[in-house]
């Protein structure tokens, strides 16, 4: 996993020729999760970012064990969070031209990036410590793990939440994802995280 707190640029969103998967694991058993449910709200949220073509992104749900060892490494943080997310920065990664590559024969082409999937990166999210800030958070456990889920996927994508301006963008989006895609509708009254639209 790559150091999330490593500068990048913004990710190209357009992989070669395919369309998104995400590769949804469920390796924790203090929590009930529905891998397929969460796995088709990241397809949707990417869709609605617009990632397209061959990209993959990885969504795990692990023990609060796995996650204090993530965040202490990573993060050089104690204990369990909530969510991290690694970004994969396809941009920079160039693939090798191998065996071969200064010959001048006329059927050699270039290495096309287009070609590849675009890795986009991995989302970790422990159920346990959702479960337990839900009721001061978002509200109820589901909310709370679909908001982890979008939060992940948006730090993926590039967004953070370092300055008020980006924590409020970052919001207004995660409500948005959220309304469109988990509720289908406007927010429910008891969901704390994301302000009301100025």
């Amino acid at each position: 996993m790559r150091d999330p707190r490593q500068g990048r640029s913004a990710p190209r969103r357009v992989g070669g020729d395919g369309s998104p998967d995400v590769y949804c694991a469920d390796e924790q058993t203090d929590v009930q999760v529905d891998v397929e449910r969460w796995r088709g709200l990241a397809l949707e949220v990417l869709a609605d970012e617009g990632v397209r073509g061959s990209a993959e992104l990885a969504l795990l749900f692990v023990d609060e064990a796995t996650m204090s060892e993530l965040n202490g490494r990573y993060m050089s943080k104690q204990g369990p969070t909530d969510v991290l997310a690694f970004p994969l920065d396809a941009v920079d990664s160039a693939p090798s031209p191998g065996p071969g590559a200064q010959s001048k024969s006329p059927e050699r082409r270039p290495v096309d990036p287009s070609d590849h999937p675009l890795l986009l990166g991995d989302v970790v999210v422990c159920p346990s410590v959702a479960i337990r800030q839900a009721p001061s958070h978002a509200g109820t456990d589901d909310d709370e793990i679909a908001l982890l889920v979008v939060h992940g996927i948006l730090h993926v994508l590039g967004m953070d939440h370092d300055s008020p301006e980006a924590t409020a963008a970052m919001q207004r989006r995660e409500r948005e994802h959220l309304e469109r895609r988990h509720w289908r509708g406007p927010a429910p009254s008891a969901f704390r995280h994301v302000p009301e639209p100025a």
